[in-house]
């Protein structure tokens, strides 16, 4: 699958710290149902193999809806999966190597917090950036929130899409209009809700008049 500025537009990161009694898969397929248009798989203490089975899974998942599934960090789980791409940050593989691996087929995301890494990234072969935090977030705690002016600079300085990411709600999400961005990465704001569905028709609403600007 390609990707667009549109796909960028409601990006949901998967947690499965925030179930709610419900399995990864129903609440991702929720997600999808309220409008999630990317879907990325983040596993930190899963084995490979459990890792694998759930990246298979949940990619016919997302493509019975038409939705790319990303890996986060993981490119040896990314091609055994036939997922759609990765998500690497500054501190895992450089996306040139990650490209070369890859192929040109496969979607590559890149976080950045400076125009220079923004722009490495984009020279590197990335398809779209992951910029933030852009609010303080409890996901990552030591993740000092971005100056928004900062996020504008990015979004000027490259010709991929910019998605913000970082302590993103229904609540703050009005904030970050005229940043110039693609769409927004969230965790909690959808999968941290009883109603994944309703909390992403909500959020979808309202990015899609930030991106309007």
């Amino acid at each position: 699958m390609s990707i667009s500025k549109e796909t960028m537009l409601l990006y949901g990161v998967t947690d499965r710290g925030n179930l709610h009694g419900k399995t990864l898969l129903q609440q991702v397929e929720e997600s999808l149902k309220g409008g999630v248009t990317l879907v990325q798989l983040r596993e930190k203490h899963l084995s490979f193999q459990e890792f694998l089975e759930e990246a298979k899974e949940m990619k016919e998942l997302c493509h019975k809806y038409g939705v790319p599934l990303l890996i986060n960090d993981n490119v040896e789980i990314c091609i055994e999966s036939g997922a759609d791409g990765v998500h690497v940050g500054q501190k895992d593989m450089e996306a040139g190597a990650v490209r070369e691996k890859l192929g040109k087929d496969k979607i590559i995301g890149v976080s950045a917090r400076t125009v220079e890494q923004a722009m490495a990234a984009q020279n590197a072969g990335a398809d779209y950036l992951g910029v933030g935090a852009v609010f303080s977030t409890s996901t990552k705690e030591d993740a000092k929130p971005l100056d928004h002016e900062i996020l504008k600079a990015i979004t000027k300085a490259v010709d991929i899409p910019v998605v913000a990411i970082g302590g993103i709600s229904s609540e703050n999400v009005s904030q970050l209009k005229g940043t110039g961005i693609d769409g927004v990465a969230v965790v909690s704001a959808i999968y941290g809700k009883e109603n994944p569905k309703e909390a992403a028709e909500n959020l979808k609403r309202l990015v899609s008049e930030v991106v309007k600007g």
